[in-house]
């Protein structure tokens, strides 16, 4: 077992994290108490659990491996804990860049401490991403459970293992279709998932994000929403326009106070002055939901 401790910054609010991680009641690779996140990841071939315990200042992290990790998979532990306590980007600046903001000073101002919770892994981030377009949250949280259990990998504490690429490019098409997918969803995450298996397509967090951003537009089935989304969830990318979302989009109609969501190009524009923090804005946007 390995055991990690990381220092957590002034104002954390636990709180937000535990409530990303327990979006799914029924979840099969996360449990989440009220003060303790466990989560079940393949780490370069190994089944991994981490069990996380939050403290007011500090989270105390169990690493329990089912196996040897390689130094690769050493270095994806800690780049998944700081991705799942949403350590990647740091709120202050876009507050000292939107507090007095007309738009969303107020939204800002509510929750300063607000963060970006991001997937354990880049792959898990685009493979939700895709999971996700065009459909309800509960539909795609159903079929993000389903996923996980098709491409069958378990740690040997019982909870299920998020997939690495090899595991979801050995499924069939038939194996998703069966189970709720559509044909086009399904056909996108195996495309995805031979690609990175067969190293045609990389996932690094150390490449330039341009570069990422071109070669995920180049596979058939993803586009700029899906490309943003795992930018955001998997890269920790501090400047992703969400202008596609439809809830980005309602909570400016909302906050602007009109009859109908702003269109695309509206959103975008609206986006635009709060570069380079469009991360922090659009997380900002969905949570200003919540106070509706």
């Amino acid at each position: 077992m390995m055991q990690v401790t990381i220092l957590l910054p002034a104002g954390y609010q636990s709180a937000d994290v535990l409530a990303f991680h327990s979006r799914d009641a029924e979840s099969v690779a996360e449990q989440v108490t009220e003060d303790r996140i466990l989560k079940g990841v393949l780490l370069d071939g190994v089944p991994v659990l981490f069990d996380v315990a939050l403290t007011p200042f500090e989270a105390l992290c169990d690493v329990h491996a089912d196996g040897a990790l390689s130094p690769k998979a050493q270095q994806m532990v800690q780049e998944a804990l700081l991705n799942i306590l949403g350590l990647r980007i740091d709120p202050a600046p876009f507050l000292a860049l939107a507090g007095e903001d007309d738009l969303l000073g107020d939204v800002a101002r509510r929750r300063p401490h607000l963060r970006v919770v991001q997937s354990a892994t880049i792959f898990e981030a685009l493979t939700w991403a895709v999971i996700g377009q065009q459909i309800n949250l509960t539909f795609a949280i159903a079929l993000r459970r389903t996923f996980i259990q098709q491409a069958g990998v378990r740690h040997s504490s019982g909870v299920w293992c998020y997939p690495e690429a090899k595991q979801v490019a050995a499924l069939e098409l038939s194996d998703l279709t069966s189970r709720k997918f559509s044909g086009a969803k399904a056909e996108t995450l195996l495309r995805l998932a031979r690609l990175v298996a067969e190293g045609e397509l990389r996932l690094d967090r150390g490449d330039d994000i341009g570069s990422a951003s071109a070669a995920l537009l180049a596979v058939k089935g993803i586009g700029p929403w899906t490309v943003n989304y795992a930018l955001l969830r998997g890269y920790g990318y501090a400047d992703c326009s969400l202008h596609g979302d439809v809830a980005i989009r309602a909570a400016f109609q909302h906050l602007l106070g009109e009859d109908a969501k702003p269109d695309m190009p509206r959103t975008e524009a609206l986006l635009e002055r709060y570069k380079p923090h469009r991360t922090m804005a659009a997380a900002h946007l969905w949570a200003s939901l919540q106070d509706k």
